[in-house]
């Protein structure tokens, strides 16, 4: 693991009732034993800005990028990439967690593209919690200039902390955890009762 995330860790951010898992028994045979699925199973992300996919209520089990975004549409995919499981959503992308590397790749399917954007599941899982918990924690002062200048500090020692170690989510602008951090920079994502969303909208 590239990042030491625990269900403890998480769930004393965010509470249990904050956090998604995804059961064992929902991944293919050929992921059912990585260390993705595992993290995935017994530590979870937090619930808001990333979404994990609903299992299959039939099969119990996740679709695979063929079926949930058709592969053959994506050229630069690698060939096996159609029996990956897709293991959530991010914006507009479908999130599949490649058996193989372990890597998590964002497939866009208005653009028809593909892109690595994790090294493993431990960064997804530390860049959901780092965002999650900044969405959650971040208050405003009243100084609106000051405030702004903060919250964009914070999203860029997350993409600073997280590159260092992963530096596929931030490797660019277009990346979709750029414009999550753009997003989020910018004031918006700031939701519920949470100090931030207290502050800028009453």
């Amino acid at each position: 693991m590239l990042f030491d995330v625990t269900r403890s860790q998480l769930v004393d951010i965010f509470g249990e009732d904050r956090l998604a898992t995804l059961p064992a028994t929902a991944f293919p045979a050929t992921a059912a034993d990585t260390e993705g699925a595992r993290l995935l199973h017994t530590v979870g992300v937090p619930t808001g800005t990333l979404w994990l996919r609903e299992p299959d209520e039939d099969s119990g089990r996740l679709p695979l990028v063929q079926d949930a975004v058709g592969a053959e549409d994506f050229g630069d995919a690698s060939e096996e990439a159609g029996e990956w499981p897709v293991i959530g959503w991010l914006l507009n992308v479908h999130l599949a967690l490649d058996p193989g590397s372990g890597k998590v790749h964002a497939f866009d399917a208005d653009e028809e593209t593909v892109r690595e954007l994790h090294m493993d599941v431990s960064s997804l899982v530390r860049v959901t919690l780092r965002f999650q918990r900044l969405l959650e924690e971040f208050t405003f002062s009243g100084d609106e200039e000051a405030d702004f200048e903060r919250l964009e500090r914070e999203v860029e020692r997350i993409r600073q902390e997280t590159s260092s170690i992963d530096p596929l989510p931030f490797r660019n602008d277009e990346t979709v955890w750029s414009v999550v951090g753009e997003e989020i920079a910018a004031g918006q994502r700031f939701v519920g009762n949470s100090p931030g969303a207290r502050s800028l909208y009453g």
